[in-house]
Formats: C-alpha cells, structure tokens, sequence
C-alpha cells in the first residue's frame, strides 16, 4: 500500500511536468496566431510605420532574451576560468554560423531582395516570406526548449518561471511575425480566412525545433551551456541581419530604434518578474 501512495505523487509531478512543458511550448504559437489574426482588422498592407514598430519591438525582446534566459544562465552554469567558459563561446559561434549557413541555402525574402542581382528563386513571394519567418522560428524554438530541457532537470541556473519568461517573450515578438505573413498573403488575393490559417501555421516550426531540442538534449553531458549559448547566437544573427535593418527602412528609422528599447525593456521586466 505504501509503494502505491507513493507512487501517486510521482504520477502527478510527471503529468504537471507535461502540462508545464505543453503550455510553455504552446504560448508563442497563441503569440503568432494573434499576429495572424489582424488580417481581419486591415485592409491590404501594413504600414512602413508600422512594419518598422513590430519589428522594432521584436528586435529587443530577442535581444534581451539573448542574454538574460540564455547566455547569462549558461555563463552561471558553466562556472569560472576559461577552461568553463570556452565552450560557451564555442555554443555561441557556431548558432551564429548555423543561421548563416540557412540563411546562405535556403531561398527566402531577405536573401533574394539583398541581391537582385544573383540567381533567382522560382518560388513566390508568400512562400519566401513564410521561409523566412520559418528561419526565425529555429532558434527562438530552440530557445525555449533548451531552457524548459533545462528547468525540468533541476538546472539550478534555469527555473520553470524563467522558462516561462521566455516563452512569454517569444509570443509577444511572434505577434508582428504572423501578421507580416498573413496581410501580404490577404493583398495577394487569398481570403482573410486561408491567409489567417496560413500565418497561425507558420508558427509550427517554433514547439517542433524546441520538441527536438528537448528529445535531444542530455543534462547531465554538459551540454547545456554550449546549447543554450548556440540559441542565442541563433537568435542575435537573426535580429542583426534581418529585424534589424528592417525595422531602421524609410522615414522612421527613429521609431523602430524606441520600439527596440520597449521590447528590450519588456523582456528585462517579465524576466526580473518571473525569476
């Protein structure tokens, strides 16, 4: 009788662990969904000032993410000296060199208006523009599952409310990600319903690349500082090469640079909160 009332409480602690992990991989998919969801409240395009905005505040809250939930626990993690550190350096250096080898391969927005003078895709714009958004949702998905892979395993750097921090921080930047996806897609001619659709499912890939950075994540290696510094060098490429320039396009450049300093200041916020 003993061993089955002890073993209701590890049945329990198992199926909150689940639910933890189902909700905290689940809330930046809502992120992109609402984002999405604005198709029904425009007309046919965003506006330069408002493009420059959303990518703005994106900018900062991937910034802030970059550092507060990933290198700085993966720094505390890794202890002192540089036979410590080294592989965090490492981590960060090659989720740099990841990005740039998508970023090089896989035909997509940024890439083909950067140089219109190189070989052209045959693929459309829609499809560039959810290939991009896809590039983006790597490593903020990564991002997320490492740190939740981590919280999970009694990482003493990691906790479940810092997880969520991020989580959170990731929904609220994915909201600008689908609706750049589903107006353009609303002005090309689909319906505000299958461009809806189309933009809420663009967001996928975000729990799919945190799924299997959990399924392959083993703690007790090591490995989770190199890993958690290899997200945010994901991450910061990212914003550097793509959010960044965007959001600084046209006569409100300005706009774009305070936008970056409320999401930076937001995630800063939710991350003191939670922690």
């Amino acid at each position: 009788m003993a061993s089955l009332r002890d073993a209701a409480p590890v049945q329990a602690t198992e199926k909150t662990i689940i639910m933890e992990i189902f909700i905290g991989l689940t809330i930046p998919l809502l992120g992109t969904a609402l984002g999405a969801a604005t198709v029904f409240m425009m007309r046919k395009s965003i506006s330069s000032l408002a493009n420059n905005a959303m990518l703005g505040f994106a900018s900062g809250i991937m910034v802030a993410a970059s550092f507060w939930s990933l290198l700085q626990p993966a720094l505390e993690q890794a202890g002192e000296g540089w036979s410590c550190t080294w592989p965090v350096i490492a981590g960060f250096v090659a989720g740099m060199l990841f990005l740039l080898g998508l970023d090089t391969f896989i035909p997509h927005q940024h890439a083909d208006s950067a140089n219109p003078e190189g070989p052209r895709s045959s693929l459309s714009r829609s499809t560039k523009m959810i290939l991009a958004v896809a590039l983006h949702n790597i490593p903020e998905g990564m991002a997320v599952g490492v740190v939740f892979a981590g919280a999970m395993n009694g990482d003493a750097a990691l906790t479940t409310a810092g997880a969520f921090a991020l989580s959170i921080g990731m929904a609220i930047q994915n909201i600008p990600e689908g609706a750049i996806i589903s107006v353009p897609l609303m002005g090309e001619g689909k319906s505000k319903k299958k461009a809806f659709a189309m933009g809420a499912l663009s967001g996928m890939i975000e729990p799919g690349a945190a799924l299997l950075t959990m399924f392959f994540l083993d703690n007790s290696s090591g490995a989770m500082p190199p890993l958690l510094a290899f997200a945010a060098g994901a991450m910061l490429y990212v914003v550097v090469e793509e959010l960044i320039p965007s959001s600084q396009q046209g006569k409100h450049s300005n706009l774009g640079t305070m936008a970056f300093a409320a999401g930076f200041t937001l995630m800063m916020i939710l991350d003191t909160i939670l922690n």
